[in-house]
């Protein structure tokens, strides 16, 4: 015989206990058949009750007790036994366990087989607590993401281990500092921080100080995720602690600074650039993560499409003249240019690189690093390096006139310069140039081609649907043709962290200097007439680009409008 649950009516339990009138349950109940919504929400959101009030009022008619969930009631640990799978099915979660005894909060402790199937699963005699579905699904979600407690995390890194490999020499500044070296908590929470990043591919750690505590996120796949906050009153500790492998003045709070280590983590080395910056709460952390093992050196491994790659490959592979990437900061710029050299370097060459800071250290490759305090700028490097006999060189960025006109002057010279410059798309890399100062005629006959890239997120395989976008939204964003197509998206699950996407890839356009281009490089024309005829030439935009990668199914139509623009062009004619 199948037991059910007794079927318990809100409405009814609260005007019998005199928290509402049976008038106001009426007209409630008369607007819930028009919104479909449930009475409990469009209660408490009238203002009618309290969640405390109707937990109150059913935990006394169903005799059991009840309580809100918070931020350290429940022991994330214990969802694992149940799982979520069946967490969410159930609409219970595990609170804490006393023996053979486990305290569950549930949405319907009154559900006889709820509490049996809680019995199977756990092995334990079950003690139900009442707690709203909304509130136990939030605490679901939050375990399962990045967003777990800290006692979580250490059970769950307990395992790994974080070695400082180049650390600073000790000396007089740092004798005070024995409360955060050796097995100290900050030294412990530093460590765990660091592994959960790594492990998950993350590229920074934000550390952040709050109005009463520390504010902890990691970026990944470019987006910011919370971690776990330490303690309240800890935040000086952390700071002086990373400050300390950085090599940096743990003494001086009011002016930014930079430092580097290097950390062995899961049996790999791992660069870590520090930079602090003051606050008016204090000192902001940010450290971006540089692992080798994370880096992508083969161009076929970027995301190029088969004609976009074999485009850049054809600028790249001219003996001499510029060649120039460009796009945002964080768009991937200097990844690519590590695979281009990655690409052509060989015993043969002489490959010079002059970085601000060298990221990764690359065999057969000479990096040069600038030091802007001692006067080694990008352009009194770039001179220097021409008496060095160059066939190759790499600038990190340009930035100024001067570093410009060298560029143009070596690439002029029988040299290959490849560059990056922080311009929107490939034809603004010309005007950006001329405005730096740089004659047309001299950039007409220096550039062999511009790379203007972007990333974006690719589809959760674990979680990824087929779907057919709505003809509002097609319209709105310009993509009337793409009607009736079917596309991929991610629904959300806990390898992805409920976003739907894992992972990104490269959104490339390739500009080619064809005749026709250099001629209008040379009149100086505006950007807009100079991909207007790269368009007529067959080129495609980052827009266009981004749309194929979608009708691939390697990402959304979402993530593609958010990291493109239109320029104002129609996309209906996109090329198969």
């Amino acid at each position: 015989m199948t037991v059910t649950a007794k079927k318990i009516r809100i409405g009814e339990v609260l005007v019998e206990e005199g928290i509402v009138t049976e008038d106001t349950l009426t007209e409630v109940l008369a607007e819930q058949k028009r919104t479909g919504k449930r009475l409990g929400e469009m209660l408490v959101d009238q203002g009618l009750v309290t969640v405390e009030e109707i937990l109150c009022a059913l935990g006394k008619r169903l005799g059991v007790r009840h309580c809100i969930l918070r931020k350290g009631l429940a022991d994330p640990s214990l969802l694992g036994i149940i799982g979520e799978e069946e967490a969410r099915h159930l609409r219970a979660i595990p609170m804490f366990k006393v023996h053979d005894t486990m305290t569950v909060a549930m949405a319907e402790p009154q559900s006889l087989p709820s509490v049996d199937r809680l019995r199977q699963l756990t092995g334990c005699t079950i003690r139900a607590i009442l707690a709203t579905e909304a509130n136990i699904l939030e605490h679901i979600d939050r375990f399962t993401s990045a967003e777990t407690d800290m006692d979580a995390l250490i059970a769950a890194i307990s395992s790994g281990d974080v070695e400082v490999l180049e650390e600073e020499d000790e000396d007089s500044s740092m004798t005070d500092l024995s409360d955060i070296s050796g097995d100290s908590p900050v030294v412990n929470l530093i460590n765990m921080i660091l592994l959960k990043a790594i492990r998950e591919g993350a590229s920074d750690i934000h550390i952040e100080p709050d109005k009463v505590s520390t504010r902890m996120r990691y970026r990944l796949d470019g987006v910011l995720r919370d971690l776990p906050a330490p303690p309240a009153g800890m935040h000086p500790s952390i700071v002086s602690r990373i400050k300390v492998i950085g090599r940096m003045d743990i003494a001086e709070k009011r002016l930014p600074q930079e430092g580097r280590v290097r950390i062995g983590a899961d049996g790999r080395e791992v660069d870590l650039r520090v930079s602090s910056m003051p606050t008016l709460l204090g000192e902001k952390l940010v450290m971006r993560i540089l692992d080798k093992g994370n880096l992508k050196t083969q161009l076929n491994d970027l995301g190029f499409r088969k004609e976009t790659l074999e485009a850049f490959l054809r600028i790249l592979h001219q003996p001499y003249g510029l060649v120039l990437v460009t796009g945002p900061t964080g768009s991937g710029k200097t990844t690519t240019l590590y695979s281009a050299l990655q690409l052509i370097r060989s015993p043969e060459l002489n490959i010079l690189t002059v970085e601000d800071p060298v990221e990764y250290q690359l065999d057969l490759i000479n990096q040069i690093q600038v030091q802007d305090a001692i006067g080694m700028t990008f352009a009194r490097a770039l001179r220097s390096i021409l008496r060095q006999d160059p066939d190759v060189i790499m600038v990190g960025e340009i930035r100024d006139e001067e570093t410009a006109r060298v560029a143009i002057q070596a690439s002029l010279t029988g040299h290959l310069v490849l560059a990056t410059l922080h311009t929107n798309d490939a034809p603004g890399a010309v005007s950006r140039l001329v405005d730096m100062g740089v004659e047309p005629y001299l950039l007409s006959s220096a550039i062999n081609g511009v790379l203007a890239q972007r990333l974006a997120r690719t589809v959760c395989k674990h979680c990824k649907v087929s779907y057919v976008p709505d003809d509002v939204f097609l319209e709105e964003a310009g993509l009337a043709n793409f009607k009736g197509q079917t596309f991929i998206r991610g629904e959300g699950c806990s390898k992805c962290h409920k976003s739907g996407y894992k992972g990104r890839v490269g959104i490339y356009e390739v500009m080619e200097a064809s005749t026709s281009i250099r001629r209008l490089v040379h009149k100086g024309v505006s950007p807009h007439e100079i991909r207007d005829r790269w368009t007529e030439e067959g080129g495609l935009t980052l827009r266009q680009e981004g749309l194929l990668l979608a009708k691939d199914g390697k990402t959304t139509l979402e993530e593609i409008l958010n990291v493109t623009h239109s320029n104002g062009e129609e996309c209906e004619d996109t090329p198969e």
